[in-house]
């Protein structure tokens, strides 16, 4: 990526990992399906998949999730960027992306015991059928039921130039450094 910084963009929920497809998927999430896909369509659908830089930046129990690319639209560069709790699911996109992964965007809409079927599985892991208000078993704490729903859109880009890095080495990854100095560094 050249000197000039781009704009960088985190108003989205999240990241879910996606790990059964023929590669691990990092989807952000979006609240509004309009929106994901407007951002998609006049930013990510320009990025060459070979462009595309994946920086994962770890500072304590958090990291950031960078995803940026320089496009053939300089006017349509935009950079996404989420500083994030490390997870479970983190840890496992990490030690099995093998060197490449997919960027999907998702839908992420949260749904409540009225609005699901029988088989749907509760935030507390017990199913629908399990609960009556809150949860029936006894060793459960949960008082209502909650669940969500991910409606990934159908556009993907694979990428393979992804990297974990300290927060110490960010000043040797131009991707990372652009997007903490702008994001932390600069106004700190």
């Amino acid at each position: 990526m050249s000197g000039a910084s781009i704009p960088w963009y985190d108003d989205f929920l999240g990241v879910a990992y996606r790990y059964f497809d023929l590669r691990m998927n990092a989807v952000p999430l979006f609240s509004d399906r309009k929106k994901a896909t407007d951002l998609w369509n006049e930013n990510v659908h320009w990025w060459g998949d070979h462009d595309i830089k994946m920086r994962f930046v770890e500072t304590g129990d958090q990291y950031w999730f960078i995803v940026a690319s320089e496009t053939r639209r300089p006017d349509h560069n935009l950079g996404f960027f989420k500083l994030l709790p490390k997870s479970e699911h983190y840890t496992r996109f990490k030690k099995g992306h093998l060197g490449e992964a997919y960027l999907r965007f998702a839908t992420y809409a949260p749904k409540e015991e009225k609005d699901v079927k029988g088989d749907a599985v509760c935030n507390c892991t017990h199913t629908k059928d399990d609960h009556d208000g809150k949860c029936r078993h006894e060793s459960c704490n949960c008082i209502k039921f909650t669940t969500f729903e991910l409606r990934l859109l159908k556009k993907k880009k694979t990428i393979t130039d992804i990297k974990f890095l300290e927060e110490k080495d960010v000043k040797d990854d131009s991707v990372s450094w652009n997007c903490l100095y702008v994001n932390k560094y600069k106004n700190a």
